[in-house]
């Protein structure tokens, strides 16, 4: 079993088709697993399982046949619950849409079925997915395994730790703030945002409408290998990058920036990559427009002041959420997880103007294009977050204040989604209590193959994903605590 666990989903697909394992085998083990440990971490919400054990029984006919075809035949995948799956529920963490099934497919879920990826279920997220944590009224909240009184990020928590734990071969997640790379560095596991408009967000719920938005917006893995990122994209790419050599390519480890101060561990493994890769590199220096990215990034998701997420929560406008929000603090009754009004109202609130909005688009334009010439031939090393996780609530507290410190504490994740730049996020260490740290790798849009390359020498050099094993059947470990 827990050479299953720890097999990443490339090696899974290989040993499937060889016919050393088959799909039933692997489902059935992970559907165990799953069983066994989300118990306590909450992350799956949707199982899918008998209809996930008729597939896998149907994948091993077809391949007995010789009729088997895509590079995920067979392996049990995982799902973020923000992506339509025919028949199965997408929520967004509202109560008034737990009846709501999904009548087809995403797109990127099509064309994972298509590769003969069977889907174990739907995994956790925030309400509406617009919170860093993973809670909401409808389905609870979402524990770090590693330690269960801290978070597991967000929005794609619950992929972030169901992927720690080894509860599918690989999982899928999206990113329009971090919500990829919170939860893969929060739990010790890869991920890969895409870049703009590379993978088609069609089927992604809340629906991405805003240009500015959907530019940002990125799909990718939660996986257990480099290798598995870059196949997942390969497979949802609209766009095939260009082969690339990453010899030519240089890797830029600039230091922390003084607006965005990091934690002593995080800046010792960020020293630690640089002097294994980057030493005495003259371009050390901090990224062009690293200063207003997180800003920027902020007055486009406030673009409309929140309007469309309010009509989705079925309340009577901004003073129906307010009344929501003093209801949950006052009486713990709205159906409205305060996450969730909270950041309406704060959306509400910083409302860019039509003047700040003006100059924000023509600031970007120019941005786009300095961005891109100084991350040619490039690869970017940035933390992703000041510190390990933290207990439950802190993110949200640091990132949603009504004193905007997400200016001091976003920038590192905020400057891949402004600029629309595929990101890559690898373990490389722990801090002294045992925690997961990653850093992500960024680089232009086509130069993703040499971000997967970069990518591969940073995990082999360091930590990369190292499965937490607490749960594991045999495992006389209590669950809980530190690690």
């Amino acid at each position: 079993m827990r050479e299953l666990l720890d097999m990443d989903a490339s090696a899974l697909a290989e040993k499937i088709r060889s016919g050393e394992i088959t799909s039933a085998e692997a489902v059935e083990g992970y559907i165990r697993h799953i069983e066994r440990v989300n118990p306590h971490i909450r992350a799956m919400i949707e199982p899918r399982f008998d209809e996930a054990r008729q597939e896998a029984e149907e994948r091993d006919r077809l391949l007995r046949e010789g009729k088997a075809k895509g590079r995920l035949w067979g392996v049990p995948i995982s799902m973020k619950e923000a992506f339509y799956v025919k028949g199965m529920h997408t929520t967004g963490g509202l109560p008034r849409r737990r009846e709501a099934v999904d009548r087809e497919d995403a797109e990127i879920v099509r064309r994972l079925k298509q590769e003969g990826a069977v889907i174990l279920g739907k995994t956790n997220t925030p309400a509406l997915c617009y919170c860093q944590e993973t809670e909401n009224t409808l389905f609870g909240r979402t524990n770090n395994p590693w330690d269960l009184s801290r978070t597991a990020g967000g929005s794609s928590g619950g992929e972030g730790a169901l992927m720690a734990v080894g509860g599918a071969a690989v999982g899928i997640g999206s990113d329009i703030g971090g919500s990829i790379r919170f939860p893969a560095h929060f739990n010790g596991v890869i991920g890969f945002k895409s870049g703009n408009r590379r993978v088609s967000p069609a089927g992604a719920f809340p629906e991405v409408k805003e240009p500015h938005q959907v530019s940002m917006f990125g799909i990718g893995a939660l996986a257990k290998s480099v290798r598995d990122a870059e196949l997942v994209n390969d497979i949802l790419a609209l766009q095939k990058p260009s082969p690339v050599d990453a010899g030519a390519f240089q890797l830029v480890v600039p230091p922390p920036h003084p607006d965005a101060p990091v934690g002593e561990e995080t800046a010792e493994y960020l020293d630690a990559v640089r002097r294994e890769f980057a030493a005495g590199s003259r371009h050390a220096e901090h990224p062009p427009h690293f200063e207003r990215a997180t800003r920027m990034w902020q007055w486009i998701m406030s673009h409309d002041g929140g309007e469309e997420l309010v009509r989705l929560c079925g309340e009577k406008g901004f003073s129906g959420v307010f009344l929501e929000y003093l209801k949950a603090r006052l009486t713990g009754r709205s159906e409205l997880h305060p996450y969730l009004t909270w950041a309406l109202l704060g959306t509400r609130l910083f409302r860019p103007s039509a003047k700040e909005w003006m100059r924000m688009s023509e600031e970007l334009r120019g941005g786009e294009r300095e961005v891109a010439a100084f991350l040619r031939n490039r690869v970017l090393v940035l933390p992703v977050y000041h510190c390990a996780a933290p207990e439950h609530g802190k993110v949200y507290a640091e990132l949603f204040s009504i004193r905007q410190t997400f200016l001091r504490y976003l920038p590192y994740v905020a400057y891949a989604n402004t600029f629309g730049l595929p990101s890559l996020t690898v373990p490389v260490g722990t801090d002294r209590s045992g925690m997961p740290i990653g850093l992500q790798l960024i680089t232009a849009v086509g130069q993703e193959a040499a971000l997967f390359q970069w990518g591969r020498r940073v995990e082999s050099a360091f930590r990369g994903y190292v499965r937490c094993t607490k749960y594991d059947a045999e495992s006389g470990d209590e669950p809980g605590g530190g690690s």
